[in-house]
């Protein structure tokens, strides 16, 4: 028998592949499109969290996408308190396999995969849901994942006003130069919740919070305004699906069950089930239904995080790696 191997990509190989955020938009609808068109499986993701004294738990999230024929199965850590080690709050492996086989073919260092891939299903999911005109986003949290929501956003609707807020004043200092660096344009950085994000044409909250905590008012939101709530506790008040006229998530089987999330409350007391939710927005993306209709829409977009994003954008990965012979080969058997 021949042996069987597999490609190993770590953080610097991905970091040289330097992707463009097209590409990452690209890789990440071309998922969604797979999943609009019936052309996956998504199992739900589960947890495992070893000790609450650690204040950090573990995602597993798990998929196929038959159009690149890879099955996937990501692992990633999210430890709030990380920041005090000087590591990222998320770090994470994603395994690729041959689902006709089950012979693993790569490893990847998932991390950054996973920063790029959250930003871009916010930034596609705007693209279907605000206004097109959106000028002004406001965006709470300053986590990794925060600076990819930003980035793809403005590459979407080049963004006049950019306000940003987090709990640590060092964090949101730091996060708005990096922004104003690689983005060429000014940040505001807020005191405070309510100046961040009342009048915004757009609403980010990727808050890191210890347990829930209804910080962003419903109030503050503008008529005609997306909001994108996603925090693994909520930030958000109950009434805040009382004001929408759409609410689409990424995967309904994710976000109806399991312990975290920012509508988990919502869910739990019926605010927010299969009669009062629009669309999934793989079905948007493949036209099955609409997006935004009407500029007075309120719209939500709740994304738990897709497998599938992280299978499709490794996939990209990889293959722009073999291009550019990156990557060690290590023998399996």
């Amino acid at each position: 028998m021949e042996p069987v191997r597999f490609t190993f990509l770590n953080g610097s190989d991905i970091e040289q592949l330097e992707l463009s955020d097209a590409e990452v938009l690209d890789a990440v609808e071309q998922g969604l499109r797979a999943q609009g068109r019936g052309e996956t499986v998504i199992e739900p993701r589960v947890h495992l969290m070893p000790d609450p004294a650690f204040n950090g738990h573990f995602n597993v999230l798990r998929g196929y996408v038959a159009p690149l024929g890879l099955a996937g199965v990501k692992i990633v850590g999210d430890y709030v308190d990380n920041y005090k080690a000087g590591l990222p709050s998320e770090m994470a492996l994603l395994n690729l396999f041959d689902p006709r086989t089950g012979m693993p073919v790569a490893i990847l260092d998932a991390t950054a995969i996973t920063e790029m891939r959250t930003g871009a299903v916010t930034a596609l999911g705007a693209r279907h849901l605000a206004r097109p005109d959106a000028k002004v986003l406001g965006h709470i949290g300053a986590r990794a994942t925060s600076y990819w929501n930003v980035r793809l956003l403005d590459r979407i609707f080049d963004l006049a006003e950019i306000r940003v807020h987090s709990r640590r004043p060092e964090s949101r200092k730091a996060f708005a130069e990096r922004l104003e660096r690689d983005l060429g344009k000014p940040v505001v950085v807020t005191e405070d919740w309510r100046s961040c994000v009342e009048g915004a044409d757009i609403v980010v909250e990727a808050s890191r919070l210890e347990r829930p905590e209804p910080l962003l008012k419903t109030e503050w939101i503008t008529p005609g305004a997306l909001v994108v709530p996603y925090g693994t506790m909520s930030a958000v008040e109950l009434s805040l699906t009382d004001v929408m006229d759409k609410i689409v998530v990424d995967d309904w089987g994710q976000c109806r069950s399991g312990p975290f999330g920012a509508l988990r409350a919502h869910v739990e007391s019926g605010r927010l089930s299969e009669a009062t939710l629009h669309a999934e927005l793989c079905e948007i993306v493949v036209g099955d239904k609409p997006g935004r209709e009407r500029p007075d829409e309120t719209t939500l977009f709740w994304h738990r995080g897709l497998s599938l994003s992280d299978i499709a954008l490794g996939a990209a990965i990889l293959a722009k790696a073999e291009q550019h012979g990156l990557g060690q080969k290590l023998r399996f058997s």
